[in-house]
């Protein structure tokens, strides 16, 4: 890998590992539905003369109904899910489990006929789900688990949103689409958003967490996945679904002064290895047909250079 390829590769992986720090933090002042609105309108606002200038905006907004599918799927259902259960569940144990989002997505793949299942990929999928259990059963208190419970409804959607790109959108700029879908969930949060502004001033700490939401998490990572699948390719850029938990936990640890245990250290494992082992198959068959370009994760697939989005299977970049 090239200098500049771990430079961005590094710059990604802490960019994606940073929301689930950055939303314990604003939540604690900002309503869900506040913080979604002021974050995806923001990134569409930023990311707008982009894709305006990338072409395929007529096109998009054509393809409306698929576009509403998408952007319900990734966006407006998971990051309310996601807001709303780090009022009550550390930023870190949040991380670890949206990581499962690779073995949804594998599940996905495989009930729809896409891929088939071999022993290593089973295996991957019972390790994989173990690790979650591991977290659930260790890690969460009776209180919490319908939190935790809605964090698998996030990947589920992460999985499904991937899908609708890879299959009913997979002949569209990505930029644009992104752009669009954004703009759609700002949109429809706008007015619950209007009638839960804050009461009284936010914190510094608060404000900074949702400016870099929006800005740096938001709009600038879409940028950077961009440039990092082109020059590394996708195939390679993978590695970044397994980053960004531990960036997730590491600053949780950190900064809040969050507890991880041995269970967590289990169930992250279990995750990571399990979600390695069952989307190998797909990643090394992939390469294959393009020279080791193709593979990447729901977060990173189709997002490159032009022509990058014809024939695609599976994702469209989402950061967290």
């Amino acid at each position: 890998m090239s200098r500049r390829g771990l430079v961005l590769f590094a710059a990604l992986g802490v960019v994606w590992g940073l929301p689930y720090l950055l939303i314990k933090v604003a939540v604690r002042e900002v309503s869900p539905a506040l913080l979604i609105s002021i974050r995806t309108g923001g990134g569409a606002v930023l990311l707008a003369p982009f894709a305006a200038r990338s072409g395929g905006l007529r096109r998009v907004l054509a393809r409306w109904r698929p576009i509403l599918a998408f952007s319900a799927a990734e966006l407006i259902v998971p990051w309310y899910l996601l807001f709303t259960a780090e009022r009550r569940l550390s930023s870190s144990l949040s991380g670890l489990l949206v990581a499962a989002v690779p073995l949804v997505g594998a599940v996905l793949a495989v009930t729809t006929g896409s891929e088939r299942v071999d022993r290593r990929r089973l295996a991957g999928l019972v390790l994989g789900f173990a690790g979650v259990g591991s977290l659930v059963g260790f890690d969460v208190a009776g209180s919490d688990l319908l939190s935790a419970l809605s964090l698998g409804v996030v990947a589920i959607g992460y999985a499904v949103g991937a899908w609708i790109i890879g299959q009913r959108l997979a002949d569209l700029p990505r930029l644009p689409v992104i752009t669009v879908a954004l703009a759609i969930c700002a949109v429809l949060y706008a007015p619950f958003a209007a009638t839960e502004l804050p009461s009284r001033p936010l914190s510094p700490e608060v404000l900074a967490s949702a400016a870099t939401l929006t800005v740096v998490c938001t709009a600038l990572a879409f940028v950077l996945v961009f440039h990092l699948v082109e020059e590394v390719g996708a195939m390679r850029a993978t590695v970044i679904t397994y980053v960004n938990p531990a960036v997730a936990v590491l600053l949780g640890v950190t900064v809040l002064g969050e507890h991880v245990g041995v269970a967590t250290g289990v169930g992250f494992g279990l995750i990571i290895g399990g979600s390695m082992l069952a989307t190998a198959q797909a990643r090394e068959r992939r390469g294959l047909s393009r020279s080791g370009d193709q593979g990447a994760p729901e977060h990173l697939e189709g997002a490159a250079r032009p022509g990058w989005h014809r024939g695609r299977r599976g994702g469209g970049p989402a950061p967290q």
